[in-house]
């Protein structure tokens, strides 16, 4: 598989990463299965896949030490990063950036997932009671400690989802996102940049993850230029829009309650059934490349072609699921097909 670079630090990972939040966390439940995850794991490292994302609250804690079990076998051939800053508490999530509080979390982390160093650490969420410099300092420590090789931000995320987002019946810590700023009628990521802009003064940021998809292009205004011209990488989270541009959901299927998409907006039937001329367009495009292709593989390439600093990370938990997402890094998009992609009716969401 192609690799591409992520930050100043010139870490090298493979084009498509792999998303382990859905083998644990906040999507049907009943589907997760251990030994199963543990398969697509292997899977994705066989595809030429390394960058693998998780995080300690997913779970919470479980998605670690699911993959720990794969990282005791196969460390060498896998980026690790996960995430610290966001507890569960009783149906909210709380933000704690405090510095003693995340040095003990990467020493979690670092024990559930059998390894002595993250490749790449982010800070889920920005602690609103503790200077997002205090927070961003204690993380450069375990870089200079050797435990953490680089540092990454996620984009601050809605209640309905975003880079890691909550499961439902679970209050987010902010909702403000990429929709929400839509309906303000502000940038989404304007939060997400002036965070940024403060961390870069402490120790450098070496990527940002953040939801990109060709039905939530929004990142594409400012926060990508952004990353670009810092040489900062961008992991592209939920490239496949949760599911809904691989084509394989039904309108109105329903989701089980522990399942993120069942209070989500763009989930209801009639926004999944107003929303099925994307993912049509999609399909048009696939057929052109042959059986190989489908319109998963043509929204993951299309991600990839945002910029050579762009990694799409999209979930799996199924091994076959890994290795087509992981084929998208050989998909090249012509100017016909972009051009069809770019044409394609914006998404729309039970409020617009």
């Amino acid at each position: 598989m192609e690799r591409r670079t992520i930050g100043a630090a010139a870490l090298r990972v493979g084009a498509v990463g792999l998303g382990c939040m859905p083998m644990s966390w906040a999507y049907t439940g009943s589907q997760q299965r251990g030994e199963r995850s543990l398969r697509t794991v292997h899977a994705a490292l066989d595809a030429g896949t390394t960058l693998l994302d998780t995080a300690d609250m997913y779970g919470p804690f479980t998605n670690e030490l699911l993959l720990g079990r794969a990282l005791k076998e196969r460390r060498a051939d896998a980026f690790v990063s996960t995430k610290v800053g966001l507890l569960l508490g009783d149906q909210h999530l709380v933000a704690n950036g405090r510095p003693g509080y995340v040095r003990r979390a990467c020493d979690a982390s670092l024990r559930r997932l059998r390894t002595d160093v993250i490749d790449l650490y982010q800070l889920h969420r920005a602690d609103p009671e503790v200077p997002v410099e205090e927070t961003w300092g204690a993380m450069a420590e375990l870089v200079t400690a050797g435990k953490v090789r680089a540092l990454g931000l996620c984009a601050v995320g809605d209640a309905g989802g975003g880079a890691g987002g909550a499961r439902p019946g679970v209050r987010a810590v902010r909702a403000v996102g990429a929709r929400a700023g839509r309906r303000a009628g502000g940038d989404p990521h304007d939060g997400t940049i002036r965070q940024l802009e403060r961390v870069q003064q402490v120790f450098p940021v070496s990527a940002v993850q953040a939801e990109l998809s060709v039905w939530s292009p929004e990142a594409l205004t400012r926060l990508l230029p952004w990353c670009e011209a810092r040489g900062v990488g961008f992991l592209a989270a939920m490239p496949l829009g949760s599911g809904f541009l691989t084509g394989t959901l039904t309108p109105g299927q329903g989701f089980e309650p522990d399942d993120a998409r069942a209070r989500h907006p763009r989930f209801t039937a009639e926004m999944m059934a107003a929303n099925q001329p994307v993912v049509a367009g999609l399909r048009r495009v696939a057929e052109r490349h042959g059986p190989g292709a489908t319109a998963a593989t043509v929204a993951l390439a299309w991600v990839l072609g945002r910029g050579r600093h762009v990694v799409p990370v999209p979930g799996s938990k199924r091994p076959e699921w890994a290795v087509r997402n992981a084929a998208a890094a050989g998909l090249r998009l012509t100017e016909r097909d972009l051009a069809e992609i770019a044409a394609l009716p914006r998404a729309l969401g039970s409020w617009d």
